[in-house]
Order: C-alpha cells, then structure tokens, then sequence
C-alpha cells in the first residue's frame, strides 16, 4: 500500500465510493469527507498529499473551501471535480490556486493520469526547493544541478574545479593548506605531488576571481588557501 493520502470532497456517495476503491486499487490511501464542512475538517486533521475536491457541496462549497486552504498552503495539489461545464467556474477554480480540474462525467483512468501528474510536479518541486544553494559573497553553487554563478555570470568548471570549490565553500574563511585539499578532494589514497593543487588553486581563481575587484580565493603564504573576500583579507 502507497503511504500517499488522498482527501476526497465529494457530496455524491456513490461517487465518492467508486473514487475510493478506483483510488485504493491504485495504491493509494483514501478519506472521504461528503460535506464541505467535514471537508475542511479532515483537511486541518492531517497532512495530505493531494485533494480532490468537488464544487457543488452542502454546508459549503468547494470554492470556499479552496479559498480557505490557499490562505495558509500553496502546496497541497488540488483537483477539482464539477458538473458545471462552464468556463467561468474553471477559470475561478484556477485562479484561487487550484492545479487542475476535471469536469463530471469523466473516465476514471483520465482522472488518475491526472492525479499522477500533480504528484510528480509536486515532487519535483520539492526535490528542487531541497536542492540547497552554497554562497559566498556574490558566488552560488547549486551541488544538485552542478550550476556556478558569480553575480549573473555562469561560470563553467571542470569536476575536480567544482569539487574544489565546493570544499572551499563549506570551508570559507578557513585557511586550508595543501594535504587538507588533497585529502578531502583528491582523496586519502592519492599518490603525487601536492602541487597538483596550486594548478587547479590556479585553475580555480582564473574562472571565478575574473572580471571582479573582490576577489574570494586567497594565498596563504608559506601554508595553503582561504576563501575570504578582499575587503577581510586585507584587515
């Protein structure tokens, strides 16, 4: 059994029972609530981790209902179901922050296409927002993606430039020397000479320090590196 849980809203128990098994067949876990009110109360007891959610309900409809949890969520994708055919109600629903809709009747196996594609795009959001950016002055590296800016420059790196850089990012303002880098880049087993990491120190600063007065990456003399901005550096 999947652990994604679906919330369905809907006045029509009949249909709610067939969305319940269709959605349990699938793997996935269902609530079902038949009034607007009981809607938005499963929707405060729990997370979840998509909402279907008819217009046309008792007590209160599903337009109010969307209106209230927008207020607070902005996650939470939202299907709605309708019998009215209209472009109004449509537009409405996805201006108030609705993912998607699907007007009554419809064929089940377009509904559950439509489900998995605002899971994935949940997903992937998600994925994306967990993908933390590393940042030093006006430098960024996203490890995720592999992407390297200095203010709207892109700077392109080789694998071993980018590892470094990511070393000397998690390491700012800490003087390095050459067996620290070579260790936690190069690796423990590496056998050669440690000026390895003056080329690629070399390497690094050509691409990242050009074209800027503030320049990040430092020589420490006589021990190693230390990313620190200019202004710090000469204190």
């Amino acid at each position: 059994m999947s652990d994604i849980n679906i919330l369905v809203i809907e006045d029509e128990q009949k249909i709610a029972r067939v969305l319940e098994l269709e959605l349990n067949y699938e793997g996935y876990q269902v609530t079902k609530a038949h009034t607007g009110y009981d809607g938005l109360e499963w929707y405060r007891e729990k997370s979840w981790d998509l909402i279907l959610l008819d217009i046309m309900l008792p007590e209160m409809s599903g337009v109010e209902i969307l209106r209230r949890i927008r207020k607070d969520d902005n996650q939470t994708p939202i299907l709605l179901l309708t019998a009215k055919d209209s472009i109004e109600d449509k537009v409405t629903g996805l201006d108030l922050g609705a993912n998607d809709y699907i007007t009554k009747p419809f064929q089940i196996e377009e509904l559950l296409a439509r489900i998995r594609a605002a899971l994935r795009q949940t997903h992937s959001q998600e994925n994306e927002e967990q993908t933390e950016w590393l940042a030093f002055a006006d430098l960024k590296l996203n490890e995720g993606t592999r992407e390297v800016y200095r203010g709207e420059r892109f700077i392109e790196l080789t694998p071993r430039e980018f590892d470094l850089l990511v070393y000397f990012l998690n390491n700012k303002k800490q003087v390095l020397n050459r067996e620290q880098i070579l260790d936690a880049v190069w690796g423990f087993d590496y056998v050669g000479d440690t000026n390895v990491v003056d080329v690629y120190v070399r390497y690094l600063r050509k691409k990242v320090d050009a074209d800027t007065e503030n320049e990040i990456i430092h020589t420490v003399r006589g021990v190693g590196y230390v990313l620190k901005d200019t202004y710090e550096a000469k204190k």
